[in-house]
């Protein structure tokens, strides 16, 4: 396999990064906005190298060869190199908003992405906030991919690409971009939403690069200037710094949902209906909360 590309991405982005981090902190603290905390940035660095390395341990050795495998079986071919490269993009990023939809409507998957989703913080230390284990599956969704003809070189370069993408896009320092970008484009203004605990906002705007897809499958929501983003979760991780709750909070919960008296088939769904499902109608999920919200706004305006 060739890692020149990864090493090349590697070697810009990270000094980049670096850049714009020390860049935000000196302002923020600059202009007393509180965007950073210590805590908080070091345990996003902690997460993102912990993902990291298991990143590393099974890139090449596991998922890059199933994807191998999966290219070595391919089925259609695309010859011309702009072409190639232009369609790669479109559906990697149509992949990576299908995989960020089932992270948040299937709990055991929202069990491991809820860590990026953890911090009241808002920056671009937050788009380093690796959910950890990832790596263990994504090839599923970038097995199709390889069918398609794309190499999985090109697949995991494009994916790293994609990703730095999404880490600038956490910064709180854009308002708005220009309204044909917006158009297309996931803003820090779209993803600034994704990170809310607004119930209004909750499970809304899941794309990487391109914000088309939210507004074809109905999952697009505008930051509205009455609806101040509060960032976070819902309810809040106890004992937010230890290092191994943070990441295994929810599976925890999901261990004492399943002890419930219940049936199995209710069990299956605690594993697989979105978050917040009950089969007692306890807690609710983010649709159930929003219809809520709905009616009573409704009753008010009565």
């Amino acid at each position: 396999m060739n890692y020149a590309r990864e090493i090349w991405v590697l070697l810009i982005s990270v000094p980049f990064y670096a850049i714009i981090i020390i860049t935000e902190i000196i302002f923020s603290n600059i202009q007393h906005k509180n965007y950073y905390s210590f805590k908080e940035t070091v345990q996003n660095i902690y997460l993102t190298l912990i993902n990291a390395g298991l990143d590393a341990l099974l890139r090449w050795a596991f998922y890059v060869s199933i994807l191998m495998w999966s290219y070595n079986h391919h089925f259609f071919k695309i010859e011309n190199a702009f072409l190639y490269w232009f369609t790669l993009f479109i559906l990697e990023d149509l992949a990576f908003y299908i995989e960020h939809r089932v992270d948040h409507y299937c709990r055991v998957f929202w069990a491991v992405h809820v860590t990026h989703h953890s911090s009241e913080e808002y920056n671009p230390t937050t788009g380093l906030r690796s959910s950890v284990l990832p790596p263990v599956y994504r090839f599923i969704y970038l097995m199709p991919l390889a069918f398609f003809g794309f190499h999985p070189v090109d697949i995991v370069f494009m994916y790293s690409i994609t990703q730095t993408y999404g880490i600038l896009v956490h910064t709180q320092y854009i308002h708005k971009m220009p309204k044909w970008f917006e158009v297309l484009f996931v803003s820090p203004s779209h993803h600034r939403v994704h990170h809310a605990s607004n119930v209004l906002y909750l499970d809304k705007n899941m794309g990487m690069c391109l914000i088309i897809w939210d507004k074809l499958f109905g999952t697009y929501q505008e930051e509205l200037p009455n609806e101040p983003v509060k960032y976070g979760l819902t309810k809040p991780v106890e004992n937010h710094y230890h290092p191994v709750k943070i990441i295994f909070h929810e599976w925890q919960s999901i261990g004492k949902d399943l002890k419930k008296r219940t049936s199995f088939i209710n069990k299956l769904k605690y594993l697989f209906m979105p978050p917040g499902w009950s089969h007692d109608g306890s807690t609710q999920t983010a649709k159930e909360m929003r219809a809520a919200l709905v009616n009573k706004s409704n009753v008010l305006s009565a």
